[in-house]
């Protein structure tokens, strides 16, 4: 028997239930998630680089697989010169467009010089966070110093003024990187390595999980990863050839026994989307999938926790470690980054994560005992837009568009590489068919052209303030079978009005379904009005589907056989034209239209007399495999088998358009 409703109130309100990592308003929490989203903007273009960095480390330093001195050369200018530009160079793109990039690439190099402390050696400190800081920073001055100046230039002097400011704006922010904020930043990370090593020394580094599985949540995953154990980690490899301090984030084994634990004890709603999202998260290095997994009950939090714990005090006690950064944190990267007889002690520290993990979430769910409850207390909490007539989230716009106009649809979340991406991949396959444009963008740079935006929640006023007035930011809860990935198809497939509501039919519709000819062009060309006016009709998300209504055949009148523009002098010559074109398209013998013309110059005879002279040929134009429009005859495979309205006038001419 299930408990009564009280009882299940405590799920309910755990605090941020109904929460998601891309939290809006003016709050501490919010504000820091914010933080988190722009950083990893800055790195998740990057990973591509840091990627190619990781797999030249893993293979050709000193206690690599195929140890090269001249092909090993390569890893130190890429960890503190090409990485660290490239992340400033993003940085100041997102402030200030090409104008910030350049002039952040130039401050974060001063920043760069500051960290190196040997050139001969090519030693010192990454400057990962001083690239975070001065590329941002710089494209900041810049645009500033151009608002400024706008509308202020003499005609002539454009050019000069902006490549002088930013140059000489460059080489001061440079200068302050080298002098400053380098050695700074330097000296910050010196403290913290010899912290970090008296942790592992004391076998305390899993206590860095408390703060770490946490942050992941807050979406600081990437700025905690690549801002702050990746250099420390970069100098433990120069020293020892691998470092822990690469698994203390990037393990994906508590995500892993995470979502088998939801697999096999959670709510039997949400089940069904578990398998896809281990694959995600587990071999697609992906680890936001399982975020909402976390807030839909945050105290499972306690368990990502236990299980990165145990996995890092197996790693300290195997003296496990990595080679290079796993970015994105997969399975499969961990084997490509792990040095040499280094992957019995990764697995063990992988598996252990998992199975302590999982354990803990297990108990947490009570083993199943509490699946009928935790159903109830995750329909509760289960975002609005999931039940059938809800409000969906507040996008700040009130637009519509009608689903056989669309052409781009955009994916947009905080750094427009993670989550959007595999959503874009998903929604790239189902619309395919219908010939519509998916990509994906941060949430903060959704392009002009864009007519439809699938979000997160959380991000859709961020994306209603980024977006055209004109484009419709439909919000979703969950990456994986959300219903708002329905509507958006339903909405393309069947021609209706989508809104960030739900959907709405278009007026005249039940004249399409009568198949007339005027609630067909009233529907077609009053779609877009219809938007606007149906916005507050929308239908429920988990309406039945409609099939599109087949108008006609395919062979009847292709494409090639439509002429538009053409001028006739006079009746005889339009006959020719038309005539001509079946004779292009193969549909028609040379000399019909001459069997035409003179048809036409017939005197007309009583209608009684005329219909028994049209039905007798027209049977026998059907036996013998020919069909007769009007009065002229044409290879019936060539044009179709649509079937002919003898009693209209407009049945009876060439299927042609001029």
């Amino acid at each position: 028997m299930q408990p009564p409703l009280p009882d299940m109130e405590v799920d309910v309100t755990l605090p941020d239930a109904r929460a998601n990592k891309n939290l809006e308003g003016p709050g501490v929490r919010a504000r820091v998630q914010r933080f988190g989203g722009y950083l990893a903007g800055m790195i998740m273009p990057n990973i591509g680089a840091f990627i190619a960095w990781g797999l030249i480390t893993a293979l050709f330093i000193p206690a690599g697989w195929w140890p090269n001195a001249t092909l090993a050369s390569l890893v130190a200018p890429m960890l503190y010169l090409l990485l660290p530009i490239l992340i400033g160079y993003t940085g100041g793109r997102m402030v200030h467009g090409q104008r910030g990039a350049v002039v952040g690439s130039i401050a974060t190099v001063g920043a760069v010089m500051g960290g190196i402390t040997d050139w001969a050696s090519m030693t010192g400190t990454p400057m990962f966070l001083g690239a975070m800081i001065m590329g941002p920073l710089a494209a900041y001055l810049l645009r500033l110093f151009d608002r400024a100046i706008e509308g202020k230039v003499p005609a002539g002097f454009e050019m000069l003024i902006d490549n002088f400011s930013l140059g000489i704006l460059g080489g001061l922010m440079a200068i302050v990187g080298l002098l400053g904020v380098g050695p700074v930043l330097a000296a910050l990370i010196l403290i913290l390595s010899g912290g970090v090593n008296a942790l592992v020394a004391a076998n305390l580094l899993p206590l860095a999980s408390i703060f770490v599985e946490p942050a992941k949540v807050l979406f600081l995953n990437n700025a905690i990863n690549h801002g702050i154990f990746t250099p420390l980690a970069a100098i433990d490899v120069q020293q020892h050839g691998r470092s822990i301090l690469y698994m203390v984030e990037s393990n994906p084994g508590p995500g892993l026994g995470l979502l088998l634990a939801f697999l096999f004890f959670g709510p039997r709603a949400q089940r069904p989307t578990v398998p896809g999202a281990i694959i995600i998260q587990f071999f697609g290095g992906i680890h936001e999938i399982y975020f909402p997994y976390i807030l839909m009950k945050p105290v499972l939090l306690l368990a990502t926790i236990a299980g990165s714990m145990s996995g890092l005090f197996v790693a300290t006690a195997m003296n496990a470690g990595l080679a290079a950064s796993p970015a994105p944190g997969s399975i499969i990267a961990y084997f490509l980054v792990t040095p040499a007889g280094g992957h019995l002690a990764m697995i063990a520290t992988v598996l252990t994560a998992a199975v302590v993990s999982f354990l803990v979430a297990a108990a947490l769910f009570k083993f199943g005992r509490g699946a009928d409850e935790a159903d109830a207390a995750a329909a509760a909490a289960a975002p609005s837009e999931s039940l059938p007539g809800a409000v969906a989230a507040d996008t700040g716009t009130g637009a519509s568009v009608a689903g056989s106009d669309v052409r781009k649809l955009i994916i947009a979340c905080d750094a427009g590489m993670g989550s959007s991406v595999m959503v874009a991949s998903t929604m790239r396959k189902r619309l395919a068919k219908y010939g519509v444009e998916v990509a994906h963008t941060p949430v903060d740079q959704i392009p002009a052209d864009a007519q439809v935006v699938l979000t997160h929640e959380g991000l859709a006023p961020r994306a209603g303030k980024a977006a055209p007035a004109s484009t419709v930011v439909v919000p979703f809860s969950s990456y994986m079978g959300d219903p708002a990935f329905d509507r958006v198809e339903q909405a393309i497939a069947e021609g209706r009005v989508l809104t960030p509501a739900g959907l709405a039919d278009a007026p005249a519709a039940a004249g399409v379904a009568a198949g007339t000819r005027e609630g067909a062009t009233a529907a077609t060309l009053g779609t877009a009005a219809a938007g606007a006016a149906s916005a507050g009709a929308a239908a429920p998300a988990s309406a039945p589907r409609k099939k599109r209504r087949k108008r006609l055949d395919a062979g009847v009148l292709p494409r090639e056989n439509v002429r538009l523009g053409l001028r006739a002098a006079s009746k005889d010559e339009a006959i020719r034209l038309a005539g001509q074109v079946l004779v292009d398209g193969g549909a028609a013998e040379p000399g019909s239209s001459t069997a035409c013309l003179r048809a036409s110059c017939r005197p007309r005879r009583s209608s009684a007399r005329a219909s028994r002279s049209r039905t007798a040929p027209t049977r026998r134009a059907r036996t013998s495999g020919t069909r007769r429009w009007g009065s002229c005859s044409f290879p019936t495979a060539s044009i179709g088998t649509a079937r002919r309205r003898t009693s209209s006038s407009r049945s009876r001419r060439t299927p042609t358009s001029t």
